[in-house]
């Protein structure tokens, strides 16, 4: 994407996000990452005659796989404080989970994470109309007490719900110290730490995330009492396995956020020559129907379990319940309040 159009995605962007003149933004990068970034944002900020900056850490030591809640910022208090007296940041590193970002939202900052690539942040700019739908499914989910998940592949799995709050995530953020991800466009809380129990299948077809791989053989987890007993299946199983043992962290088998997808601009197989769609995989998380659970740290969402150990797998054609009355039926969307009529439902088997 050429310089210019990448400005009037972020200044689109920025405006969403209710950034207003004489506003103290900074946009955060390490290393050589995302300089492009942080040159349009800091042209659109401009543009709004917002007091914007640019504060660029030192490149990370390679690491061996996907530590969430690490950052180099644990290691720089005095850029946290510094981060914790503007009105916004623009995450070009993912902060999430760590400490750090819970200093800076706690202190009033709010948080926008940005690390997709540019053409899919333009094909998936947030729009007022994907927040209002997704706020009415937080509203939904708030309200519930249980979710039943099933689905044609022996998914059946109930979650006590309430302990934990619910995070709407419709790629903009305009409150103060509210954090949010561009793209997005889901709904998600998490069980009771004890509260999980049942069976899990990831289809062929589905999604492993952070290995950004389309499962081939299905996945089989037990849950019981909020913690994976078990993980059956062929090579993608044992490759969960694997990456999990690796962290040697017991508290990476606790069940961690469930939710369901609300964007449809986001597309399932769209994808890139020699890429993975969608980066880190935020339009598969956000694809219009899906169910989304994962595994590990609930720290987030003000739980106890900060491991580093996390993973995301979005879920095809599943039903899910909150307290007996259906919100997705067979991969879509089946709660009335959540239906557009102006725009045909996608249909995940096609």
């Amino acid at each position: 994407m050429d310089r210019s159009s990448f400005t009037d995605i972020c200044l689109h962007q920025l405006k969403m996000s209710g950034v207003r003149a004489d506003e103290r933004v900074v946009v955060l990068t390490q290393g050589d990452d995302r300089l492009n970034y942080a040159d349009a944002f800091l042209a659109a900020g401009r543009m709004l005659k917002a007091n914007i900056y640019h504060m660029r850490l030192p490149a990370p030591p390679p690491m061996g796989g996907w530590a969430v809640g690490q950052t180099p910022l644990s290691r720089m208090p005095e850029a946290v404080e510094a981060l914790k007296n503007v009105d916004m940041v623009i995450d070009c590193i993912f902060l999430l989970f760590s400490p750090e970002q819970m200093a800076i939202q706690a202190a009033g900052a709010r948080i926008l994470t940005v690390v997709e690539p540019p053409e899919l942040l333009a094909r998936m700019l947030p729009s007022k109309k994907l927040r209002e739908r997704v706020e009415t499914a937080g509203e939904l989910l708030g309200r519930a007490r249980t979710m039943h998940v099933t689905s044609p592949h022996g998914t059946d799995v109930t979650y006590r719900i309430g302990r934990y709050p619910t995070v709407t995530e419709y790629a903009c953020t305009d409150e103060p110290g509210r954090w949010d991800h561009w793209p997005s466009g889901f709904v998600f809380t998490g069980g009771d730490d004890d509260g999980v129990d049942g069976q899990i299948v990831v289809a062929p077809g589905d999604v492993l995330l952070p290995q950004n791989i389309y499962v081939r053989e299905p996945i089989t987890y037990t849950i019981e009492k909020g913690i994976v007993t078990s993980i059956r299946g062929g090579l993608e199983a044992e490759i969960v396995k694997s990456y999990m043992a690796d962290f040697d962290d017991p508290r990476g088998f606790a069940m961690s956020h469930i939710g369901w997808g609300m964007n449809p601009d986001a597309k399932w197989h769209r994808m890139t020559p020699g890429e993975f769609p969608g980066g880190m995989g935020m339009e598969p998380r956000s694809f219009l129907g899906n169910v989304l659970f994962s595994t590990g740290p609930n720290n987030e969402l003000g739980g106890a379990n900060d491991t580093d150990c996390h993973l995301d797998i979005p879920l095809r054609g599943c039903s899910l319940f909150l307290d007996g009355e259906p919100v997705v039926l067979d991969g879509r969307i089946a709660a009335k309040d959540l239906l557009d009529d102006s725009r045909e439902v996608f249909d995940v088997a096609g």
